[in-house]
């Protein structure tokens, strides 16, 4: 099942993208190709009967067989194998469009380009992103007169690159030969002159932990093994402290390794025991503690250490008490504690001296409408981003000199964006700086970096991702809309189309997305292949509905647990307001989701398989009961806080009354695509499967249903950045077919 995590950032043709046919052209020659072929038959999953009884309630899953924790049975992989033969079967006569997308899609990427260089002391620092090459190199530059201690600057321009540029590592060779390839955490050592990486090389998120010099790339000792996350800090120059997993993949134990000793004489640090909690690691923005913390679902608490004396061991900084959620910064002589509790939901600001942490301050006070997101600490400044109506916002505070009492602060100035939706989220900054680095996009911005001056308020835009292709934001509409839930609450929706191509008379195809769990955001933000879309005169729309976090502590809370039918239910009310106000019809609405947005997008196909003429659902989490009654299975113990735990009657019910696989029933389902990842530890290939087989035994349509599932790789599917804009590809390709908009040039094998 999943958990929810921020999504991180991650052949030969033109570079001059040639644009689409205007989307008038596409609405005149359709060829029609969304009934199944007659010409090859369905996989057919076989029925080997499991009986599951609880609290008198009796379910039979015939297909329980399909899971295997080895992933190694041939049967079941031969099973895989053939849906996915059928479902390029399926998609062959659309493959010369596909491909052209593909190619569409790639030629609007600079393939030749860097990230915003980051000044760090001696050295910028960024990654390299080479034509034709599928992953990064990192990379560093020296600082000239890096000695000189002049303030860093919103100015300040990193040198053309030169011989004195530095790759400290290239992915591109490292991934050579493994079908799947992720660094997922590259940190420098405070001296620059170790890096730290963590590698998996299946997808199943378990990390091998290296450390290398930065100069030669020689690795100093043996990497550090075993059920390791990507959760990893330096510790001083000379030590790691990491995390590892237990056999269902929970983060239960932090241990400090000392470079140059073998791993067999780390120190465990913490051992969490209570298989509802996960541990992780976090730095304080000015490098003097660490933070261990220990989380579930409704409660977190906090050790810190202290990197100068870490023979001190872990010290209780907020201790554990049921319901209060904190995590803890630094600065001077003071820790700052961001807390949450059920009184206190949209969270307040707290800060305590370090020798007395029970003397605590509130320094920004709980806000019923204005929800705490994080804070960013400086030494001068406190950042707090924040959420008010739906939409991200940064407020920044000016603090006393380091010493100085700290009272309760007053004002604050806030950070204006001029999109009318949008994306911001925190980038690295450097705490002794008044300078703060955050990124920005929204569905017509490209991700843009800005480094701001906190005392003056200049801004100064460091980076822009170019988008090639003749692309041009202003014109692309981008609104706010409202609908109505079924008991009066507001659902806010993000809408994006291009404005010269979309007449709003309810002729326009529409892709409607949607999460809505973990108290996710799913900010409206910018996707290069998304214009090929667009550019075909589809509107494009993400419903934030209940049990995301777009709007507040209360927001996730109505859309768990006992209240997880909001979450549906908001979502079809989004789809009705986008057909009332004529975006689209039935016939061109297609819905999708991921993960816990699979479920989704399972859930509501049940309840209203009329409204929707596609669905695509990714690694969706489909077999809520059977998976939730099962704690061998990674994350069932941990989620029972999200979901419910189904040992328990009342949340038996309820969650059998919407899991997609326990609902599938006789009737006419839309063209649905459903995907998985045969490593994904978060959401078992086995549930999609299962959900498929079941499907295909009882719907009673010959709408298209494919499944494809990718063999070497996990929940984030494959690894290379252009890998990725050929699933993009593929997607937007069954999309068109199920909803009769591809070309009908040279279409005539689409069936």
């Amino acid at each position: 099942m999943p958990t929810y995590k921020y999504y991180k950032s991650n052949h030969c043709v033109p570079h001059r993208l040639t644009p689409p046919p205007l989307a008038s052209l596409y609405h005149s020659s359709f060829k029609v190709a969304t009934t199944m072929s007659t010409t090859r038959s369905p996989p057919v999953a076989k029925k080997v009967e499991r009986v599951m009884e609880m609290f008198g309630d009796q379910r039979v899953d015939n297909y329980y067989w399909l899971r295997d924790d080895s992933r190694s049975d041939p049967d079941i992989l031969s099973y895989l194998q053939q849906e996915n033969a059928y479902t390029d079967h399926l998609m062959s006569g659309s493959k010369k469009f596909e491909d052209e997308l593909y190619s569409e899609i790639r030629g609007r990427i600079k393939e030749d380009d860097i990230s915003a260089p980051l000044n760090k002391g001696p050295y910028y620092y960024y990654t390299r992103t080479l034509e034709g090459k599928e992953y990064v190199q990192h990379c560093r530059l020296p600082v000239p007169h890096s000695g000189s201690q002049v303030p860093l600057s919103v100015y300040d321009t990193m040198p053309s690159a030169t011989d004195e540029e530095h790759v400290i590592f290239d992915e591109n060779a490292k991934a050579h030969g493994h079908q799947y390839y992720c660094i997922d955490a590259f940190e420098v050592s405070p001296n620059h002159e170790l890096v730290a990486y963590a590698e998996d090389t299946k997808g199943d998120e378990i990390y091998t932990l290296f450390v290398i010099d930065s100069q030669t790339g020689a690795a100093v000792e043996k990497p550090l093994v075993g059920c390791l996350t990507d959760c990893y800090l330096w510790a001083g120059d000379e030590a790691l402290v990491y995390v590892s997993m237990d056999e269902t993949l929970r983060p239960h134990k932090v241990w400090l390794h000392k470079l140059g000793t073998d791993q067999s004489t780390d120190s465990c640090l913490y051992h969490e025991k209570d298989n509802i909690f996960s541990v992780d690691v976090k730095a304080s923005e000015s490098k003097r503690f660490l933070f261990v913390g220990s989380e579930s679902k409704t409660t977190r608490f906090v050790f810190y250490l202290d990197v100068f004396k870490p023979e001190d061991g872990l010290k209780v900084l907020t201790p554990r008490i049921e319901g209060i959620d904190t995590s803890v910064s630094h600065r001077g002589d003071h820790f700052i504690i961001t807390r949450r509790s059920n009184a206190i939901y949209n969270s307040e600001v707290l800060a305590c001296p370090v020798d007395n942490i029970s003397a605590t301050t509130v320094l920004i006070p709980h806000r019923a409408s204005l929800k705490i997101q994080e804070i960013q600490l400086f030494i001068d400044h406190l950042v707090v981003y924040e959420r008010e109506n739906g939409l991200p916002k940064i407020t920044i505070y000016h603090l006393p000199a380091v010493g100085k009492p700290l009272q309760s602060l007053e004002g604050g100035q806030t950070v204006e964006f001029t999109d009318p939706i949008y994306s911001v989220d925190p980038s690295e900054s450097q705490f002794s700086s008044s300078i703060l680095r955050f990124s920005y996009s929204s569905m017509r911005t490209p991700l843009s970096v800005y480094d701001y001056d906190m005392d003056t308020g200049v801004r100064v835009l460091k980076k822009i991702k170019t988008v090639l292709g003749g692309f041009d934001s202003s014109h692309y509409i981008t609104e706010r809309k409202w609908a109505s839930a079924s008991d009066g609450t507001q659902i806010p929706i993000s809408i994006i189309y291009r404005k010269n191509l979309v007449k709003l008379d309810g002729s326009d195809p529409l892709v409607l997305y949607g999460y809505g769990s973990y108290e996710a955001c799913i900010d409206p933000s910018f996707k290069e292949s998304r214009v090929s879309l667009l550019d075909r005169g589809f509107v494009y729309a993400i419903a934030h509905i209940r049990g995301g976090g777009e709007m507040g502590r209360q927001w996730y809370e109505n859309g768990k647990l006992l209240n997880k039918q909001n979450t549906f239910t908001d979502f079809i009310a989004c789809a009705e307001y986008l057909l009332e106000n004529n975006y689209c019809s039935k016939e061109n609405l297609c819905i999708s989701g991921r993960s816990a947005g699979g479920l989704l997008i399972g859930a509501v196909l049940n309840m209203r398989p009329d409204l929707f003429k596609a669905a695509v659902a990714g690694v969706p989490f489909m077999d809520v009961v059977t998976t939730m009654l099962d704690p061998t299975i990674p994350l069932t113990t941990s989620e029972w806080e999200e979901w419910g735990d189904p040992r328990k009657e009342e949340f038996y019910f309820y969650m059998k009354s919407y899991s997609p696989v326990d609902n599938v029933k006789a009737q006419n389902y839309p063209s649905i695509l459903v995907t998985a990842g045969l490593n994904d530890p978060r959401v078992l290939y086995s549930e999609p499967a299962k959900y498929v087989a079941k499907l295909r035994d009882v719907k009673t349509d010959n709408n298209l249903l494919l499944f494809k599932c990718e063999l070497g790789a996990g929940h984030f599917s494959k690894s290379g950045r252009f890998e990725k804009l050929k699933e993009d590809a593929f997607t937007y390709a069954f999309i068109m077919k199920a909803l009769n908009l591809i070309p009908a040039l040279g279409a005539g094998q689409n069936q």
